[in-house]
């Protein structure tokens, strides 16, 4: 698959005049391995080559550099929209004028409260300085936002952070995760339990009508609740929510370091996701290459631990925001335990907990599958399981519901289990074949599939149809017309029943 990148965050240098409490980079002064100017310009032509959209600038504070005009202005003359992001202390009216007469898209602002919390996280007048910047780049005909890192200082402040901003004219306001890495691994009191971010989406919810500001979720808030897919397609202006479809890293985006590091993102600071340096390597060279970006653009649900591996999402979602996960249990691999759904997910399995009626349980799962919560379904099959291990009903549908959730070495399990004591059921038989054949061994999928076409009745006919449709995704031309002929034989109304699949069999 060829990937080609749309964004990217560019951090110009560590060096900062803050000493953030929430800084998940620990910026203090800049690096001796910084890339000098003439590098950095030569990087802004390779970045236009590559055919990014828009990158922004950030750091440590982007203003610390001297040369940041001559970087924005580069970009902008390459097809490239930059963007910064910046705590606001150096941005007078000089540097606003710079910014926008050298071609500058939006410049955020990273404000963490009102004065007292904003001073606190970062140092003292800063509230100020970063408000008045604000109201400033308004009148000087800058687009402006804000960024704020929700935490546990700042969380019940948002409602009120809301109104200040709409009185300084902002527009636009990003909230995100403060996760543990960087200065704030050492204030892990401030980190947001789990359970907050469904309160920081309830409350891009509750105002995602007023006009007067938009407030986005960050790609690390989310996903798949339904007022956070309401909240995204509201902002979007699309009749449909624009579902999450996994992070863009080495794929859509990438990040780049102060010293030509390239990264899928520039939040994942370990030295393993490191794909090259433009010292090095042009950085078509590095996007391009196969070893690039493998740990994003190969991740799988089946590369995933617990309720992420078994989502119903999981294909689409590949478990979030891959940082979060990181940072959170130290494995890109590991569970999202800040996600909406995984919470509800979680909520459920406490509820199912306390249920011990096992027909209603099994009466539940087969409801819930019939609106299509395939995952509180096979939830609801795990309790009633638990409760009957050998319940062969509720085995064979949650056969089913896990292939529907492609959650194949489970489906493959369960069918195995009732065929250990039925070795003659068709539908166990059909659900162990077709779990093979998607987890590539179709050889044995398909005698699984053979056998249970074999014991199908002329009212059942369904082992039929899905034995013809693996025999062609096989390449088993031969074999798919044999089996046809097979149904028609046992089932003379098989091929009216089926025209569609008779027709490409041919």
């Amino acid at each position: 698959m060829n990937y080609k990148p749309v964004t990217g965050v560019w951090e110009v240098t560590m060096g900062c005049n803050m000493r953030c409490k929430h800084c998940g980079s620990s910026c203090t002064r800049p690096l001796p391995e910084e890339l000098t100017t003439e590098e950095a310009l030569a990087l802004c032509d390779d970045i236009g080559e590559l055919g990014l959209q828009w990158i922004t600038l950030s750091g440590g504070e982007p203003l610390i550099r001297k040369d940041w005009p001559q970087l924005i202005r580069r970009l902008r003359e390459r097809g490239v929209v930059p963007n910064l992001i910046t705590n606001g202390w150096e941005l007078d009216d000089e540097a606003i004028i710079a910014a926008r007469d050298n071609g500058i898209g939006t410049v955020a602002i990273s404000l963490d409260g009102l004065t007292e919390v904003h001073d606190y996280m970062r140092r003292p007048g800063s509230f100020e300085r970063s408000t008045r910047a604000l109201k400033r780049m308004t009148e000087l005909g800058v687009t402006c936002g804000v960024i704020t890192t929700v935490n546990q200082c700042n969380l019940a402040l948002l409602p009120e952070m809301k109104e200040a901003l709409i009185a300084l004219g902002v527009r636009y306001w990003q909230l995100q995760i403060g996760l543990p890495m960087g200065n704030l691994a050492h204030h892990s009191d401030l980190v947001m339990d789990p359970a907050d971010v469904d309160r920081v989406i309830d409350f891009t919810f509750d105002n995602v009508a007023d006009e007067r500001l938009a407030i986005y979720p960050a790609d690390c808030l989310g996903y798949y609740s339904r007022k956070e897919m309401e909240v995204r397609r509201r902002l979007s202006g699309r009749p449909t929510p624009p579902m999450w479809q996994g992070c863009n890293a080495g794929k859509r985006s990438l990040g780049i370091l102060h010293n030509g590091d390239i990264l899928g993102c520039t939040s994942i600071r370990d030295r393993q996701f490191v794909e090259g340096n433009i010292r090095e390597r042009r950085l078509r060279e590095i996007w391009d290459s196969p070893d690039s970006f493998r740990w994003s653009r190969e991740m799988n649900k089946a590369n995933l631990d617990g309720h992420c591996r078994s989502c119903q999402f999981g294909d689409a979602c590949l478990g979030g925001c891959p940082n979060t996960r990181l940072t959170m249990n130290r494995s890109i691999h590991s569970e999202n335990q800040y996600c909406s759904y995984n919470l509800a997910v979680k909520r459920a399995e406490a509820m199912l907990a306390g249920v011990e009626d096992d027909a209603a349980l099994f009466e539940t799962a087969r409801t819930l599958a019939a609106e299509g919560e395939m995952q509180m379904a096979g939830l609801t099959l795990e309790r009633l399981l638990a409760r009957q291990p050998d319940h062969q009903e509720a085995l064979l549908f949650h056969g089913f519901v896990s292939f529907s959730l492609n959650n194949l070495d489970r489906c493959r399990d369960v069918n195995q289990r009732v065929l250990s004591t039925d070795p003659d059921n068709v539908y166990a038989l059909k659900g162990l074949g077709l779990a093979l054949h998607r987890m590539g061994d179709s050889g044995t999928g398909l005698g699984h599939l053979k056998a249970a076409a074999e014991r199908s009745s002329p009212a059942d006919m369904d082992a039929f149809h899905d034995l013809i449709v693996v025999c062609l995704e096989a390449g088993r031309r031969d074999e798919a017309r044999a089996a046809l002929q097979a149904a028609c034989q046992r089932a003379p109304n098989f091929a009216a029943a089926n025209p569609g699949l008779c027709q490409t069999v041919g």
